[in-house]
């Protein structure tokens, strides 16, 4: 590509709060010659921005559904989520004291979840980490799982995730866990 074909795409604006922000900053007009280096245009790639947060949930009734019950049995909530969903990030979302002290990536046992035995059999093998992990786990059952690592199908509709009475986090302070 041409840099006169990259400089008259960029000259393209953008409307950030009802003002014209021109695309085209003091460095690339200084050094418009440059425009043709392979590593400047990966730079200054046209890509539209990723939107994080803007999960689509699925209409009541269609979705896939998952129970979660404290450590009594009492049910605390039944949600649905979409296929490919993990277990710790529809907790948070919908506000289940489950910790996830580790954001999911398997470097704690805070998110032990216990899963009905019907649907632990539908679920792959937990990895080595995600094994390491769960031998730190407090109320270690056969059936328990990282709710991190729990990826949502619709083989797993109806499941029950069983909060276990206590966790074992090296990090303690009070602190909530939060949606990102």
């Amino acid at each position: 590509m041409s840099p006169s074909r990259i400089l008259r795409s960029m000259r393209m604006s953008a409307i950030v709060r009802d003002r014209p922000i021109h695309l085209l900053d003091h460095w690339t007009r200084s050094n418009s010659q440059n425009l043709g280096s392979p590593s400047l245009r990966r730079w200054l790639h046209g890509s539209q921005i990723q939107r994080h947060g803007n999960v689509t949930r699925p209409d009541p009734g269609t979705g896939i559904k998952l129970h979660f019950k404290d450590s009594k049995g009492n049910l605390l909530k039944t949600i649905e989520a979409n296929e490919g969903d993990d277990i710790l990030s529809l907790a948070h979302e919908h506000d289940i004291d489950l910790e996830g002290a580790c954001e999911g990536s398997v470097a704690c046992s805070t998110c032990h979840v216990i899963l009905s035995p019907e649907h632990y059999d539908l679920l792959p093998e937990p990895s080595d980490d995600e094994n390491d992990m769960l031998d730190m786990a407090f109320g270690l059952t056969d059936t328990s799982r990282l709710g991190c690592q729990v990826q949502i199908t619709r083989e797993l509709d109806e499941m029950t995730a069983t909060l276990p009475s206590a966790t074992r986090n090296m990090f303690v302070d009070g602190k909530k866990p939060t949606h990102h």
